[in-house]
């Protein structure tokens, strides 16, 4: 199954597991992502991030190949523990960012273009679960972490223990209005 299509930007796919409300646990497909560390503050991270995948994914690489847009961005802090990391991460930290694009379903790593900056590079994504809790409005501070709480305490709240980084998904374009914008925080969980 495909994440939700309310637009025409692909995503990872994923097959639901359980949910309530906002809160869902998916098993995510494999997937390539091209991922980017950025130092300073996490807005400012996210934004150079961004700017960096974007040129890649739109011929900054050799052969000079566009590679379609998908969804989400993901960031997360630089540094912390990783089993195999979810969409988008962020979390405070002194090393930084990584800001994560997904590249689109059926890529394989070894047809990938390679890209021209040295500060992209390419993984493969293996399988995963995880639990998310969809919210909108701004990325602020206060709105992220009070949404980063409520998915760790559903999580334990069904007896689950996660495996990987906090992370947190962003779909939508900078000019979305608040109250319409699609934002996920995620954990990946032990199978």
């Amino acid at each position: 199954m495909t994440a939700e299509a309310a637009h025409a930007v692909e995503e990872p796919q994923w097959r639901l597991v359980y949910e309530d409300g906002p809160f869902a646990i998916r098993d995510y497909a494999p997937t390539v992502v091209a991922e980017t560390s950025v130092s300073g503050e996490r807005g400012s991270a996210i934004n150079t991030g961004f700017r960096r995948l974007a040129r890649y994914i739109f011929g900054g690489n050799e052969p000079n190949r566009e590679i379609a847009m998908t969804a989400p961005v993901a960031q997360r802090a630089e540094g912390q523990r990783i089993a195999m990391t979810a969409p988008v991460a962020q979390a405070p930290s002194s090393e930084g960012w990584v800001v994560t694009f997904y590249m689109p379903p059926g890529s394989r790593l070894a047809e990938m273009p390679r890209p021209l900056d040295s500060d992209v590079r390419l993984r493969e994504q293996p399988a995963r679960r995880v639990a998310v809790l969809r919210f909108s409005g701004l990325a602020t501070a206060g709105n992220l972490e009070r949404h980063a709480n409520e998915l760790r305490q559903r999580v334990a709240a069904r007896g689950e223990t996660a495996s990987g980084a906090l992370s947190y998904a962003f779909y939508n374009p900078p000019w979305t209005l608040p109250w319409a914008r699609r934002n996920e925080v995620m954990l990946e969980l032990h199978d």
